[in-house]
């Protein structure tokens, strides 16, 4: 009797290991999804990151699709629920991955990111950022990184700048300020210094110039594995990258790869989402923000 009991449990054992050998073989072999932020038409995004799936695809051994979102609210709503697995977008975005759902980056673009805002020299009632305090200035609707920085320098919500939000990127919003549609503008410091022509600049003061922040990188999620990650890691770090070629043409400027990235690159901005926008609490019960730990 206690040998056929004995036998019964271990093919229970047995069908358990073979169950669970099963699932972990599926889900070694699911599909992992690759993501940006909608700052194109599909048929752009498919462009520029449909040749990093494919080759994301020969170098994992898994099929890597690449997803483009149908808007920011969609884009937010699935960050928000863990479907991305290898997502291309900004340094808050990534920290707040990071501490929610322990994503891991993994590459970053070489250099950083600043932001200035500037007003027309001709208003002498505007030398500081207090002195936009329900002043409209042209910016990128929130949650761009530009618009966030600024708006962080606020404490009170209520006493805040006027955001007249504008499509186009840095351009448009540049566009819209000589147009005479704000006071001010939010712009990227790198735009400001390369593109505004300099007979432009004479007649424009900086009121605020950032500090900077690590440029826009590449995590994963828990579903990739160290394995995977070294395997992209090596691969979007070596130079001429046919692949990743649109990507820095794009957002790299004059970079020939990627960099490494480490948590350190990104671990506070997160902040920048949480408390401002609803929907971007951290709720990650193993989250601990290092500000909140008693001070020695």
């Amino acid at each position: 009797m206690k040998s056929s009991r004995l036998f019964t449990l271990r093919a229970t054992c047995c069908q358990i290991t073979a169950m669970l050998l099963l699932v972990h073989s599926v889900y070694a072999n699911a599909d992992l999804i690759l993501t940006s932020p909608p700052r194109e038409s599909p048929a752009d995004g498919l462009k520029q990151y449909g040749p990093l799936a494919e080759e994301l695809t020969q170098l994992l051994g898994v099929k890597v699709t690449y997803q483009h979102p149908k808007g920011w609210l969609y884009y937010q709503r699935d960050m928000r629920t863990d479907r991305y697995d290898i997502i291309f977008d900004g340094p808050h975005f990534i920290s707040w991955r990071m501490h929610q759902f322990d994503h891991i980056p993994v590459v970053k673009l070489p250099g950083n990111l600043a932001f200035v805002v500037i007003t027309k020299k001709e208003n002498k009632d505007v030398e500081k950022l207090d002195d936009l305090i329900n002043t409209p200035i042209c910016t990128i609707a929130p949650p761009n990184l530009s618009t966030l920085t600024v708006l962080a320098r606020f404490d009170n919500p209520v006493r805040q700048p006027r955001l007249v939000t504008v499509k186009g990127g840095v351009p448009g919003v540049y566009k819209a300020f000589r147009a005479g549609k704000c006071k001010a503008a939010v712009l990227r410091d790198a735009f400001y210094n390369k593109k505004v022509p300099e007979e432009d600049r004479a007649d424009i003061k900086v009121v605020f110039q950032s500090q900077p922040v690590s440029n826009q990188g590449i995590s994963v999620s828990k579903r990739v594995t160290p394995e995977q990650r070294a395997i992209i890691a090596k691969a979007l770090t070596e130079p001429d990258n046919k692949a990743l070629e649109p990507t820095l043409k794009r957002f790299g400027g004059k970079a020939e790869k990627m960099m490494p990235a480490t948590a350190d690159d990104y671990d506070l901005h997160y902040r920048l989402l949480t408390g401002v926008i609803f929907g971007w609490e951290i709720t990650n019960p193993d989250f601990v923000d290092t500000d909140a730990r008693p001070q020695k």
